[in-house]
């Protein structure tokens, strides 16, 4: 293409009128705060479609596994926190706020059909029946056979010893067999008695004192008690065993379907919004664009002039509308 010298000094005109124009910073803020003025006026469903957002997400956080680095950076960042030395004088109290521990304490302990609920699950689950039959069952092993009485007061070994030959001749078999075989017979009314222990144990009064006792002991305790709970150095290891469970998740239908009907759910709800209305619900108002956003973009606009980025880019549109035929017959050039 032949360069013509009246359009060259055209394109270089203009654009050092964009260069002088962007470099002033108010103009920047005036402009962007006049985009913003439009931007937030659309609606939704007049810019974005259920089916693009719906897509995006799809695409982006379920189809798309998260990288290495990410990963690392995830272990790295907690890692930090916990090991960070303010953490050594910053108690428990200072970062948690004791009323709304209180709240919690109040709430966990109204929900008392969902504790007995809780309680009766537990208590009936082969698990915890077989966990009660062989607590019981050593105990009682161990109370014959290291009872305090039987060991200090003459005879009564002697005589611990000649109840539990009897009981082995009376059912044919060995103490355990028997304590066992006795445990089984009677394992439903063991379930029934430790679901009513522990219902009386953990009623909404006994709870909540429960809890704000246990507020009261762990209040004053430095966050770095966290570290006897978190193993620092496995970081990286439990991080990507999260990770590995997430991304088999991400793939199953369950969670593809969940994203899109909620998705759908939301933009349904929405869709006749303002993106002033949905900015605001992400607390992003106009005087967060004029004050924090403005004061972002203007060093990256400034930037692109002082690196010739946007004469670069706004050189290229020029040149084409400049050398179209259309305007070449304007300026008779052609």
């Amino acid at each position: 293409m032949q360069k013509l010298p009246l359009i060259e000094q055209l394109i270089d005109a203009q654009l050092d009128f964009l260069d002088e124009t962007f470099a002033n910073s108010e103009n920047v803020q005036t402009e962007f705060q006049q985009f913003y003025l439009w931007f937030r006026k659309q609606t939704l469903q007049e810019l974005w479609s259920f089916e693009s957002i719906n897509a995006l997400l799809q695409k982006q956080i379920l189809a798309t596994p998260a990288s290495s680095f990410l990963i690392e950076q995830i272990a790295e960042h907690i890692r930090f926190a916990l090991v960070h030395p303010s953490n050594e004088t910053t108690k428990i109290e200072d970062v948690i706020p004791v009323m709304t521990i209180d709240k919690i304490a109040q709430y966990v302990a109204s929900k008392s059909g969902h504790r007995q609920r809780l309680i009766k699950t537990i208590v009936n689950n082969p698990a915890f029946s077989a966990m009660i039959t062989q607590l019981i069952q050593h105990s009682i092993q161990d109370y014959l056979d290291n009872s305090v009485i039987a060991k200090s007061v003459p005879g009564v070994s002697r005589f611990m010893k000649m109840g539990k030959s009897v009981l082995e001749n009376v059912t044919d078999t060995n103490l355990d067999n028997a304590v066992a075989k006795y445990l089984q017979k009677n394992i439903l009314k063991l379930s029934q008695m430790s679901e009513n222990v522990l219902n009386q144990h953990f009623d909404d009064d006994k709870l909540y004192h429960f809890q704000a006792n246990l507020w009261h002991k762990i209040k004053s305790m430095p966050l770095s008690v966290l570290k006897n709970y978190i193993e620092v150095q496995d970081l990286s290891q439990t991080v990507a065993m999260g990770h590995e469970i997430w991304g088999f998740m991400r793939q199953t239908p369950y969670l593809q379907q969940q994203v899109h009907d909620g998705v759908y759910a939301w933009y349904i709800r929405n869709q006749q919004h303002t993106f002033d209305q949905l900015l605001r619900d992400l607390n992003i108002d106009e005087s967060l664009v004029q004050n924090e956003l403005n004061q972002l973009l203007t060093p990256i606009i400034q930037q692109m002039i002082s690196q010739q980025y946007l004469r670069r880019r706004a050189r290229r549109y020029l040149e084409k509308f400049y050398y179209s035929e259309k305007t070449l017959k304007i300026l008779q050039l052609s």
